[in-house]
């Protein structure tokens, strides 16, 4: 199967590159990104050793999907995509916090407010709360970006504190991200889910922010099918979750969860295609729209064929 681990294009005018977890980062004269989405699939902060076809397609058409559905919100770093799986648009300076909104205490805040804990971030939560509970409204648990290892917990007082970001620059993000969680959640709706839980980042250019990175796909953001959420949660049964979670699962159930001295499970050829499937079945579900597979035949052409076709004009 032909899909996209690594390139190594030589465009004009690169003036950086950055290889991520699952993006290979161009930058163009210093003012542009050009950013393609690999097959790569990480998890527990490890690229796994193969890749899975037409993920980094679904990733970005989901991505573009809600960065143009949200440009009204918040201006954004997109331009244009000259192919399914490349998006090119601003370069921004990042802030180094990630903004994750959250609806409902679940995931890490839960495991935090089961072992006692009642300030998530410096927000606090009432007592008597339950794993998937909803919060009376959406609150915001704000994240170091780390170059190197695991992003930390941090308030918004020490954000400001420590100049991360200035008070009038983060009362504005925090506007942005509940928006964006707003807008989101309705189109969740749309499609009988229930968008539990996200992340934003932001960036500045010319004293302007913008919304930069992926937005509100499976990578990033959790799901719930809204039909099964009251009754499960109501019978104490685990939410039926859309997110790249049952990638995480699969890994614990071999064995794998990223500790010292374990080792990744065999991808077989049925697993990394299940996978796939999954995406695209993700895809499909949160745009209400059919999957087009593009011809992977020659990847790795069609991508730099239609990148220099883009750049030229």
């Amino acid at each position: 199967m032909n899909v996209i681990i690594e390139t190594k294009f030589n465009f004009a005018n690169i003036t950086h590159f950055y290889k991520g977890k699952v993006r290979d980062v161009y930058e163009i004269d210093k003012q542009w990104l050009l950013i393609i989405v690999s097959d790569r699939i990480s998890a527990f902060d490890l690229v796994l050793p193969r890749a899975i076809p037409y993920k980094g397609q679904v990733l970005n058409q989901i991505a573009l999907k809600f960065l143009d559905a949200t440009a009204d919100i918040c201006p954004n770093w997109k331009i244009a995509s000259p192919d399914p799986i490349v998006t090119f648009g601003h370069k921004c300076d990042p802030f180094p916090v990630e903004m994750i909104v959250r609806g409902y205490l679940t995931g890490s805040s839960w495991r935090t407010y089961k072992n006692g804990q009642r300030y998530i971030c410096g927000v606090p939560i009432p007592d008597g709360m339950k794993e998937h509970q909803k919060f009376e409204k959406p609150i915001i648990t704000p994240t170091t970006k780390a170059v190197e290892g695991h992003d930390e917990d941090i308030s918004r007082d020490d954000i400001i504190k420590q100049g991360l970001v200035s008070e009038k620059d983060y009362a504005l993000l925090e506007d942005y991200a509940l928006k964006l969680f707003q807008r989101g959640s309705e189109m969740a709706a749309q499609r009988g889910l229930i968008l539990v839980d996200t992340k934003y980042e932001f960036g500045k250019k010319d004293g302007n922010i913008y919304l930069i990175d992926e937005i509100h796909t499976p990578d990033s953001s959790r799901y719930f099918y809204a039909d099964e959420y009251q009754h499960r949660f109501d019978s104490g049964q685990a939410q039926r979750q859309l997110s790249k979670e049952f990638v995480r699962e699969w890994l614990m159930e071999n064995g794998f969860q990223g500790k010292e001295n374990q080792t990744v499970p065999p991808m077989t050829d049925e697993v990394v295609e299940s996978i796939s499937n999954r995406y695209i079945e993700l895809y499909e579900k949160i745009t209400g729209e059919s999957f087009v597979k593009y011809d992977t035949s020659q990847i790795l052409q069609r991508v730099e064929k239609n990148i220099l076709h883009f750049l030229e004009k």
